[in-house]
């Protein structure tokens, strides 16, 4: 499991403390047994998964050389335009670049990455790149957490596996520890953030500065995440016991034992933001997810790891009360911590997923399988985890930025059971990788999983944790350059050796300011499931992990929306004509304007296409009307409030022609009128020409250069619809509207629809998508290089690959079955090719004096303020730079059926 091994009985060795466990860890037998019962459905034979293990590490490889090529020294690489991120120099995407600190992030990440899939050149190559070229004395404000779990437990999984390699030879033989004293001096630049009188660490500071000197720019918060105060044990403690300096574990304590304190005494529950100084709850919903995840994983690793009796028993506390309020399989809700058994959200974050992995630590495999088989069955429907989705598993965030915590669930739970449908499971991780994720300078987190379309952006954790457990799921104990039972695994994925646990005991037991402040006596219930018993988890019957999953499976396959129970027709009333509803009323229908009219309620069309409606009651034609009227507007106003909530469906502009075949797709707004890419099966595909004038807001001149191509123009000058116009008069067969706003992207900016012109849209007939200023340079830059572009307008991204993209059929229709298998909380289908009802906050908001109408929905387009002004754009060999080489490397995968 990567996280136990048998220490002879070792003072604070896992194996002694465990309830029931003999002198070696009770899983060896359970491994054995399941091995024996895993004979259900298809066993995968070696050779396949050996061609896995060998396809991950060619994955690692392109991603890892395009990182060293195009990005280091920066601290991570931007995939899509082929360069390093550096922080100041890109639009500021908020708290997400709090992890870059100018340190080269991403080399220091992957450091154990290495190590652990067998490149020894390659790692000892990497830890002298560091030594050579990183610091950590730079002016930047960065996260303490983020910073503690990615850059100081790189250092110290580097360092830790230096010096296996070093013992085992005949590699690292010139080391001398320099890593660690690297780790000490981050490890220093980091204890002032823990100058609170709570022993809570700010959530961040400056490298070089700290807090207090007016250079900082920082220290004036006072809040920060449950995890980011609770996850540096770990970390600090090895650092601590790797140096012998006690102050590091001695801070990491406190804070955990703050946290501890102040849990919500009757559900034993903690919130998931608090006051650093008053230990005041900020936000006092409880889950497992984002905000809290990291502080229950790592209280019970710092019982593996450093031996204290006290991080289990308070672990078994809180996991008790998780179970009893949080788990109601196979979903993990939100509860309030003073109301456990009021849900406090109705949807899930991706971060859950480490969830079932340290169940299998725990011990309790049967809810493990139950919330990874949910997930596994999430990733079916949307290809990846969105970062948040409803109990009825729709998208409710839909970015992924290739986060690994199913990747990790899915390991551990092999690991537990041998089962080789973790395997397939795993198997299913790679193909989505490679099909939807993989672009020619490495792999682009999904910037929205319906669409397909992508985010220029390759986090660090990508490369440190994802491919090292998916190497380990498919790799032979052979195939490891040391034992990796030898290891704990911290949350970033980085190796910490389990003798630390024995290592200076001596200072420990005699300083007294390192332990707690009080040890309440061990309640042996605390013990229960404290290892794994194959008596209980798995009785006499081989398909009892299969029985576990069946139900949940069930669930999702048969379950869809049920369309009937969508608004339905107004009954009429005794008027000779039924009131209007906001919901039916469409800004092109004269019977409409009509009623508007009688009811006081005038209709003006501003200049950039959009509605706004003003009523004046003394202009209705009757008492009744006006009343009516004003019902109109309260409904209208209720509607926008509610669409506030909902994402705009996004759409597609996917880029098949050669060198991209079909692996850049650029996220894209639609138009209120012209063809409905979502009800359209195969999309509009062809060629990119400019419209000449390229504002189309004319008669196009080029209309030969434009027939039977999609129509490139700019945004500006006139409507939306009057473009479409022009271009569709001159044969085009579809339209890509750019930003004139320099700098303008999606990802900062949120999408808006293309609003019509106040007249009758039924002539426009060819599809009209918008694109930001920086997604539309990458075509404009792809025409000036390669002169012919081939792009596909769809509602999502089709299958990659150089063959003509195939369209896919929708699914066929399915109806909600009337056994739902006794799980509460559906798991819908979507019946309707991806089109799914949700809440983002990228949503533009909705002002109910300032709308649009498309058919009977109100949206709004946003001002000029939401635009992002700091982007600048690239030429084409900044974006294309050695894209060349990766052609035939992407040839001979697909030849490979990789």
């Amino acid at each position: 499991m990567a996280v136990f091994m048998k220490t002879e009985g070792a003072p604070g060795s896992f194996h002694a403390r465990q309830r029931g466990c003999t002198a070696t860890w009770a899983l060896t037998l359970f491994l054995s047994l399941v091995f024996s019962l895993s004979g259900l459905g298809h066993t995968m034979t070696k050779e396949d998964r050996h061609k896995l293990r060998d396809q991950v590490l060619e994955m690692f490889d392109h991603a890892f050389r395009n990182y060293m090529d195009h990005a280091y020294p920066a601290d991570e690489l931007m995939p899509l335009t082929c360069r390093g991120r550096v922080r100041g120099l890109e639009p500021s995407r908020g708290d997400v670049d709090d992890a870059l600190g100018k340190f080269s992030l991403t080399l220091v990440d992957t450091l154990d990455t290495l190590a652990v899939l067998n490149k020894p050149e390659e790692f000892e190559e990497a830890v002298r790149r560091v030594l050579q070229d990183v610091r950590l004395d730079n002016d930047i404000v960065v996260s303490v957490f983020e910073t503690n779990i990615r850059v100081l437990g790189g250092l110290l999984g580097g360092h830790s596996v230096a010096l296996k390699l070093q013992e085992d030879g005949p590699y690292m033989s010139w080391y001398r520890g320099e890593l660690l004293t690297m780790a000490k001096e981050l490890g220093l630049r980091l204890l002032p953030a823990f100058n609170t009188t709570s022993g809570l660490p700010y959530p961040r500071i400056n490298l070089k500065h700290g807090l207090r000197s007016p250079e900082a720019r920082t220290g004036t918060e006072t809040d920060t995440c449950t995890a980011c105060a609770g996850t540096m044990i770990l970390e600090f403690a090895a650092l601590s016991r790797f140096t012998g300096d006690p102050i590091f574990e001695f801070q990491a304590r406190r804070a955990l034992d703050f946290l501890w304190e102040k849990r919500q005494r009757n559900s034993n529950l903690v919130g998931t933001t608090i006051n650093i100084h008053t230990g005041d709850w900020v936000r006092r919903d409880s889950g497992v997810g984002a905000g809290i995840d990291s502080y229950y994983e790592y209280l019970l690793k710092a019982y593996v790891l450093l031996g204290d009796e006290l991080f289990l028993q308070r672990f078994n506390t809180h996991y008790t009360s998780i179970m009893k309020y949080i788990s109601q399989p196979p979903l993990l809700l939100d509860v309030h911590i003073h109301k456990p058994l009021l849900n406090a959200r109705t949807w899930m974050d991706s971060l859950l997923a480490f969830f079932p992995g340290l169940q299998v630590l725990k011990g309790d495999i049967r809810p493990a399988i139950e919330t990874h088989e949910m997930l596994y069955q999430v990733t079916k429907k949307h290809n990846f985890l969105p970062e948040a989705f409803t109990t009825d598993f729709r998208v409710h965030w839909a970015q992924h930025p290739l986060r690994p915590e199913f990747a990790e669930s899915t390991y551990f739970l092999y690991k537990a059971t041998g089962d080789p449908y973790y395997l397939e499971a795993g198997k299913s991780i790679l193909d989505n990788l490679n099909k939807f994720a993989r672009v020619p300078c490495g792999f682009a987190a999904m910037k929205d999983v319906r669409t397909g379309s992508h985010e220029d952006r390759m986090d660090s954790f990508f490369l440190a944790e994802m491919f090292k457990y998916l190497f380990l799921l498919f790799a032979d104990k052979e195939d490891l350059l040391f034992d990796i039972e030898e290891f704990v695994f911290t949350t970033e994925a980085h190796l910490l050796p389990l003798w630390l646990s024995t290592t200076t005991r001596a200072w420990r037991q005699t300083n007294a300011t390192a332990q707690p402040p009080e040890a309440a006596p061990l309640d042996d219930s605390n013990f229960d499931w404290s290892c794994p018993n194959t008596r209980v988890l798995f009785p006499n019957d081989p398909a009892f992990a299969q029985n576990i999953r069946e139900p949940v499976r069930g669930v999702v396959d048969k379950n869809c929306p049920r369309s009937s129970q969508q608004g339905s027709a107004p009954s009429p009333s005794a008027r000779s004509h039924p009131p209007l509803r906001a919901r039916d009323f469409m800004a092109n229908n004269a019977e409409h304007l009509d009623i508007l009219k009688r009811m006081g309620v005038s209709l003006i069309h501003l200049k950039d296409g959009r509605v706004q409606l003003v009523q004046h009651a003394t202009q209705a034609a009757s008492a009744l009307d006006a009343e009516d009227g004003l019902r109109f507007m309260q409904e209208m106003i209720e509607l926008s409030s509610q669409q506030q909530k909902e994402q705009l469906p996004p759409r597609a502009v996917q880029i098949v022609s050669q060198p991209f075949f079909g692996r850049v797709v650029l996220t894209a707004g639609p138009a209120q009128f012209g063809l409905d890419l979502s009800k359209s099966s195969a999309g509009v595909r062809g060629l990119v020409a400019l419209a000449e004038p390229i504002n189309g807001c004319s008669e196009v001149t080029n209309s030969a250069t434009l027939a039977g191509k999609i129509a490139l123009m700019q945004r500006g000058l006139c409507m939306f619809a009057e473009k479409a116009r022009h271009v569709q008069e001159a044969g085009a067969i579809g339209g890509i509207v750019v930003d004139d706003n320099e700098g303008s992207s999606s990802d900062t900016a949120p999408l808006f629809q293309m609003a019509g012109d106040g007249k009758s849209t039924d002539d426009i007939t060819i599809p009209l998508l918008f694109l930001f200023h920086k997604e539309g340079s990458i075509i404009l830059n792809a025409l000036q290089e390669f002169q012919e572009v081939e792009v596909l307008l769809s509602d999502r991204a089709r299958d990659r690959g150089e063959a003509p993209i195939s369209a896919k059929q929708p699914p066929a229709a399915c109806t909600p079955p009337s056994d739902m298998v006794g799980v509460e909380h559906k798991i819908r289908e979507d019946c309707s090719s991806g089109e799914d009802s949700m809440s983002d906050p990228g949503a533009h908001t909705l002002h109910s004096e300032d709308l649009e109408m498309k058919d009977n929905n109100p949206v709004a387009e946003p001002g000029p303020e939401a635009k992002d002004k700091k982007g600048t754009s690239h030429t084409i060999e900044s974006i294309l730079s050695d894209w060349r080489e990766d052609i035939e490397a992407f040839r001979q995968m697909e030849r490979d059926e990789l």
